[in-house]
């Protein structure tokens, strides 16, 4: 029988968990009438899907029944039809081996001092809101602000115009939910050709004035063949970071930090054996995973599980339940810091593996440690705000004392 649960359901989108777990009880893969594709709710599909190569990330524009005549989303569509999510081989290996090349010229590791400078530069902002025992929005002063900072030395973006990045993300990525309004569109359509306008500028002034940044590197970088990034894919590879790199970590940062409150024990744990702070990471990604659903069409009949997924239908990995699936993790609903057996989907799987993960982890480390060290008292204040959306799960305000 067709699943009928609304995934915008606000007590599914407050705690997905248990409605996975009771889907998954019928059965590994099942159809979504109101998506109109399948869905996976085990950790062995969710792998099939991503690593299967007849499931392709193929992207066609959407369409809107509301849709005024005029309305147009050619931004949106320009940073989306040339990204190396949205592609398969060989186009996506092209611009994979052009963007690991430039990533491989050394910026993780450049930036790793820098993100422990920022993130205690960020720390000293939320003492000071929390002077006297005032709480503090931790996403507000921390979560938010720190990868977008991040984000922005590893492309280069003067400091002067950090702001600018938060917002335009923030609008774009509501576009990947299932229920869109028109407003919503309009401010994404203008958010991103607002981006791509500016990073047409910087990739001028970095073609006449290289630097130590990632843009720099992307322009310098050549695969074996010589075939060099256009400036579409070098403007959407920009937008591509920006928006999932951002927007999940500071999603990992208001789910973890959530859940290390929620659960004192392990918040304890972790203050009291700094080194298990690498594997928290993991198990935060585990536990909240900040995608929830990830896409792929069908090129040919793709047997998945105990189903067949025709040519040109789609069938969506939900890496929430896969990362709950008791055929692989121990009690997979406990909140663990010091679970050593982990192989989690967080950062996908196959050749769209986060390209961005060393630098995520790296972030993600340096974010919880600052955290530990400055403010080891700290504590939940009041429930925190859940954003109001499915595929891209957060946190919009997290109410703490320090």
């Amino acid at each position: 029988m067709p699943l009928t649960f609304d995934l915008t359901a606000p007590e599914v989108v407050d705690d997905p968990y248990p409605f996975l777990a009771a889907a998954r009880d019928e059965g590994s893969v099942q159809w979504h009438d109101g998506l109109g594709m399948w869905l996976t709710f085990t950790h062995a599909a969710a792998n099939a899907v991503l690593r299967t190569r007849s499931l392709g990330r193929l992207w066609a524009p959407r369409t809107f029944p509301d849709a005024a005549p005029d309305e147009t989303m050619a931004a949106f569509e320009l940073i989306h039809v040339n990204s190396l999510l949205e592609n398969e081989p060989p186009v996506h290996t092209r611009l994979r081996r052009l963007v690991a090349g430039a990533f491989a010229r050394g910026h993780v590791e450049r930036l790793r001092a820098r993100i422990a400078e920022l993130a205690d530069r960020l720390a000293d902002d939320v003492a000071d809101a929390g002077v006297g025992g005032s709480p503090v929005d931790l996403i507000r002063y921390y979560a938010e602000p720190l990868p977008v900072q991040v984000i922005a030395e590893l492309l280069g973006v003067p400091e002067s115009d950090w702001s600018l990045l938060r917002p335009w993300s923030n609008a774009i990525v509501k576009m990947y939910e299932y229920r869109v309004a028109p407003e919503q569109r309009a401010e994404a359509e203008r958010a991103s050709a607002e981006f791509v306008d500016y990073l047409r500028g910087l990739v001028v002034e970095r073609r006449a004035r290289p630097g130590d940044d990632l843009i720099s590197s992307l322009i310098a970088e050549t695969d074996a063949d010589g075939a060099r990034l256009s400036e579409d894919e070098l403007v959407t590879t920009c937008t591509l970071l920006l928006n999932a790199g951002h927007e999940a970590t500071v999603n990992v940062v208001g789910n973890g930090v959530t859940a290390l409150l929620g659960h004192p024990e392990q918040w304890a744990a972790l203050r009291a054996d700094p080194g298990l702070v690498p594997g928290a990471v993991e198990e935060l990604i585990r536990y909240d995973s900040p995608l929830q659903l990830f896409e792929r069409t069908a090129t040919a009949d793709t047997v998945v599980g105990d189903v067949t997924v025709e040519a040109g239908s789609k069938i969506a990995a939900l890496l929430g339940a896969a990362n709950r699936d008791p055929a692989v993790f121990a009690r997979p609903d406990d909140f663990d810091v010091t679970r050593a057996d982990n192989p989690h989907l967080g950062f996908g799987a196959g050749i769209h593996f986060c390209v961005g993960a060393p630098l995520a982890r790296v972030e993600l480390q340096a974010s919880l440690t600052t955290l530990l060290r400055r403010f080891p008292g700290l504590a939940l204040h009041d429930r925190p705000q859940r954003r109001p959306e499915f595929v891209i799960r957060g946190v919009q305000s997290l109410p703490v004392t320090i």
